[in-house]
């Protein structure tokens, strides 16, 4: 089967109220094909209903969900154009893997050998005919994105995909993911294992309480590049550096951050003032402290204003109340 180049994912004023419960609230964003975008949130953000609006499995109160400039539900063949995976148990427990590939294969005209080709590609085809009740979580998210993967489509959607891999997992899905992103697939991907995203994505959105915070890319949100300096007189080496044509500013513990990303140029007009270098590195952003500083203190689940004593439905919990609804 031949990769396909992605398709855009745009999400315009999109809202969801659960009775008096406000999951998502005016959500804007878009994610661009040929990229991984890190859907990032505190637990009952927003994230999980968001993705259930955008396949449909969820109805807006307001707003829209497009895929290729059209709702999922309108897609004619679904399963080519958007793979997703939300939970690593959508599986029956008796079957085996592999007959699980086939049973989706089967179901949407996709020849047998995508499956034994995907089960190579996820790393288990030791564990094909091994039923998928005794998987462990790293085994069921693998064969979860092996199943998302069948169509080839165009979009990916993953939910917390690296839950239960081990280190060496981990590193694999990173690699694997990039693959994708550099044949042209859009790859969406919510998670809450901030340093692998940090290594992963290419584009940030994060949102709390249903309300998109900061969308961009991880050096935008971060106050851009540069190159981070110490020296034992950081006023004369930013003097040096304005003389350059190079603008600094005081960055933390002792250091100057020099808005350049050019490290041999900082380090020749240390020398030509005659300045000692104790530190000269590439500015790193830090997804983490970006996260915290940006969500800290006004997630509704830990209790505010609009809850206080910690009354705030979850997101879950008003998913949940919807589906027993509608059983």
């Amino acid at each position: 089967m031949t990769s396909t180049t992605g398709a855009r994912i745009e999400i315009s004023g999109l809202t969801k109220r659960f009775g008096g419960f406000v999951a998502v609230d005016d959500l804007t964003f878009t994610v661009e094909p040929g990229r991984i975008t890190g859907f990032l949130g505190p637990n009952g953000a927003g994230k999980t209903t968001t993705l259930r609006m955008l396949l449909d499995l969820v109805h807006p109160t307001s707003g829209s969900t497009r895929i290729d400039g059209v709702r999922y539900a309108e897609i004619e063949r679904p399963f080519m154009v958007v793979g997703a995976a939300l939970e690593a148990t959508n599986f029956h427990p008796g079957r085996t893997g592999r007959d699980h590939l086939r049973v989706l294969a089967t179901a949407n005209g996709i020849p047998t050998a995508r499956v034994d080709e995907l089960l190579e590609l996820t790393g288990i085809p030791a564990a094909a005919r091994k039923r998928a009740g005794e998987y462990s979580l790293g085994m069921r998210q693998r064969l979860g994105l092996a199943a998302a993967l069948l169509g080839d489509p165009k979009v990916l959607i993953l939910d917390e995909p690296a839950n239960g891999l081990d280190p060496e997992g981990i590193r694999w899905l990173r690699g694997f993911l990039r693959h994708l992103s550099d044949e042209g697939k859009t790859i969406l991907v919510s998670s809450h294992m901030l340093q692998e995203v940090q290594q992963t994505a290419d584009d940030i959105v994060i949102i709390n309480n249903g309300k998109l915070i900061r969308s961009g890319t991880l050096a935008e949100l971060s106050g851009g590049r540069g190159t981070v300096v110490r020296s034992s007189d950081l006023d004369s080496l930013a003097g040096a550096l304005r003389i350059a044509d190079v603008e600094s500013a005081p960055g933390p513990d002792d250091t100057l951050i020099a808005e350049t990303t050019d490290l041999r140029l900082v380090g020749d007009v240390a020398l030509r003032a005659g300045l000692p270098i104790w530190e000269l590195k590439a500015k790193q952003a830090d997804l983490e402290e970006l996260f915290f500083s940006l969500t800290e203190g006004t997630n509704r689940n830990l209790g505010d204003a609009t809850y206080p004593d910690s009354a705030a439905p979850t997101e879950r919990d008003a998913l949940a109340g919807q589906e027993g609804a509608n059983l």
